[in-house]
């Protein structure tokens, strides 16, 4: 299958369950197929805004961790504290190679997580929003599980923030004072290699 049809298949998936089947399937290869043949620049992105707001102290809970892209590009920018869920164990075992992170657990984001309230200094999330995938209900528990004045940084694709639930959401969860909005970065194209054309954008937030 080539790369195309890959990312095809991925967005294909009819519902949650399947889409961890795909995923689990393209585990092995996905690390080669998004560095190597696409250039994906996004962990790179999003490590680097959460390097301008957070203490390299912090702990950091990776949201959608996949096989561990975002901790393999924090790490070199001294933050160490790192705590890794996906829904994948395909992409889990691949992220547990790499050795980054302080643990990692499967997890549904779309379910309570097993963390106490106010347990991490940031939540990270980088290409987990997006179609048929996490939905913006999931943000709730990312507030629970954040520290009052931590942040929670995620990427979105401006065109699914506009057509879906998602600018509301966000919208309406600043107005219940549940967070508060710290910066919305410029668009950038999230891959430097091949065809394949797909815009993201990050939205920070502090928590209170």
């Amino acid at each position: 299958m080539d790369l195309e049809s890959k990312v095809d298949f991925i967005y294909r998936a009819r519902n949650s369950h399947e889409l961890v089947e795909r995923y689990d399937c393209w585990a092995p290869d996905y690390d080669y197929d998004l560095e190597r043949l696409l250039g994906y620049v996004a962990p790179e992105r999003g490590a680097q805004v959460l390097a301008r707001y957070v203490r390299k102290s912090a702990r950091i809970l990776d949201a959608g961790a996949g096989t561990g892209l975002v901790g393999k590009a924090l790490l070199p920018l001294g933050f160490h504290n790192l705590v890794g869920v996906d829904h994948s164990q395909g992409m889990l075992l691949q992220a547990r190679a790499k050795g980054i992170y302080h643990a990692l657990y499967p997890a549904d984001l779309a379910h309570p997580l097993a963390f106490p309230a106010a347990s991490f200094g940031a939540v990270i999330s980088v290409g987990v929003f997006t179609y048929g995938h996490a939905q913006a209900s999931c943000f709730d528990e990312l507030i629970r599980v954040t520290k009052p004045g931590g942040l929670i940084i995620f990427s979105l694709r401006p065109d699914f923030y506009e057509q879906s639930d998602f600018k509301s959401t966000l919208t309406s969860l600043q107005s219940r004072g549940k967070w508060e909005l710290v910066e919305v970065g410029a668009d950038f194209s999230c891959f430097a290699k091949g065809d394949l054309d797909a815009r993201l954008r990050f939205w920070v937030y502090r928590v209170r």
